[in-house]
Formats: structure tokens, C-alpha cells, sequence
């Protein structure tokens, strides 16, 4: 997963607290909230130049559609492809430059970035000037924690414990569909600052905007 990054070295709690943000989404648009997990580590590949040899143990995908989780491992990368270039939107976290990299080597002569992209990692950092990880993100903003981390992921991949990577990635999977849920609804997402200040960071999340800017390559975020 992306939060295998020295950014996302936060809390490993494994506890999930507070309501979770109604799934249901509005069925006009296919969104495909995505996230997969890795063969390897950066460490094993000789540093993170080399994504791309990183290797798919398990992707995930959330339909906004079909409201349910389609998993894929190493042998069916290709179909993960065909799944995503279905999606009106895709909606990741550190996606373009972490998952999209892991799985390029999957999809032949078809460039992933060329699929309609929100990285609301890039979007958060667009308004903030500086990285903050989607276990910050969801703390802060739905009260919620990440089960795992991605050192933890490799462990299990090397132990051949498939079903717990699995797990694992779903509830990231939820985590970043919910966090984009808030943030389209409510217009901005939390975070803590540095010296402790709860803050808001505004995002313009809504998905008609999202496509259109998209398509205009303009930022999708904005601050006041």
C-alpha cells in the first residue's frame, strides 16, 4: 500500500473508533475507490526508484455502483486494469505515484495515468504545502484507524497469510472512500497541525467539479 512511505510512518493502533460514514453514493457516476498492497518492500527492490518491481499481492476496488469490494491478486492484474478503466473516477491515496506504479507493469501499453484520477494525496498537499498520512486524515477527520500497516502487509505476504492482506486493504479501501465521502459532503477535511491545533483543510471534492477539472487539468483543491 502507499502508506509503506517513511510519510505515513504514524500510529499503528488497531482499532477503529467512532461511526462509520454511510458507502451509499450517488449512482450517476462509476467510482472506483482503490488500493492494493505489495510483493515487496522498497528495501528489496533497491530503493523507491523501483516501484515498479515492488509487485501486486492483493488490489482492492469499492464500486460506488455495485456498493461492494472486487478483490485481485498477482494472477488476475490484468483484470484489476480492465476494472479500473471502467471507472468514471478513480479515488486513491498516494495513487498515481505509489499503487499506479506497483501495478503499471500489469497493464501493458495502456498508461494508468491516463485514467480519470483523484489522488487526495496530492490534493491535501496542494493546499497544505506539506504530506500528511491517511491515518492522520481519517483520525482526525472520521475518528477511525488503519488495522495494520504496510510492513505488516509484507509479513504476512511472506508467511502466505493472503486472507489477512485482504482484509487489511478492504478496510483502507473503506477508509479512503469514507474520507472522500466527508470531504465531498462537508467541504474540507481535518488534520492536526505540528503544534497541536485541530484545523480544517478545504477541499472541492465534489465529483461533477472533480471530472471537470480533471479534464481541464486544473487543481482540484483550493484554500481560502
Amino acid at each position: 500500500m502507499s502508506d509503506q512511505l517513511e510519510l505515513f510512518s504514524e500510529s499503528k493502533e488497531t482499532e477503529k473508533i467512532g461511526a462509520k460514514i454511510s458507502p451509499k453514493t450517488p449512482n450517476k457516476h462509476r467510482i472506483h475507490f482503490f488500493d492494493l498492497e505489495t510483493q515487496k518492500s522498497a528495501n528489496d527492490v533497491g530503493g523507491w526508484g523501483n516501484i515498479h518491481l515492488m509487485g501486486l499481492a492483493v488490489g482492492v476496488v469499492w464500486d460506488s455502483l455495485e456498493e461492494k469490494h472486487s478483490v485481485y491478486l498477482e494472477s488476475e492484474a490484468s483484470q484489476l486494469v480492465k476494472k479500473l478503466r471502467t471507472a468514471d473516477l478513480v479515488v486513491g491515496f498516494n495513487v498515481k505515484k505509489f499503487d499506479y506504479g506497483v501495478l503499471q507493469p500489469y497493464a501493458g501499453d495502456f498508461d494508468l495515468l491516463e485514467i480519470a484520477t483523484l489522488d487526495m494525496l496530492d490534493d491535501v498537499k496542494d493546499v497544505l504545502k506539506h504530506r500528511l498520512s491517511l491515518n492522520h486524515l481519517a483520525e482526525h477527520t472520521l475518528k477511525a484507524k488503519k488495522s495494520a500497516d504496510g510492513l505488516v502487509s509484507l509479513q504476512w505476504y511472506k508467511d502466505g497469510e493472503i486472507d489477512k492482506i485482504i482484509k487489511y486493504c478492504e478496510h483502507d479501501v473503506e477508509i479512503t472512500r469514507d474520507l472522500f465521502l466527508y470531504g465531498e459532503l462537508h467541504g474540507y477535511v481535518k488534520y492536526k497541525t505540528r503544534l497541536g491545533k485541530n484545523k480544517e483543510c478545504k477541499v472541492d471534492w465534489k465529483r461533477d467539479s472533480v471530472l471537470q477539472r480533471i479534464k481541464e487539468g486544473k487543481s482540484i483543491s483550493h484554500s481560502e
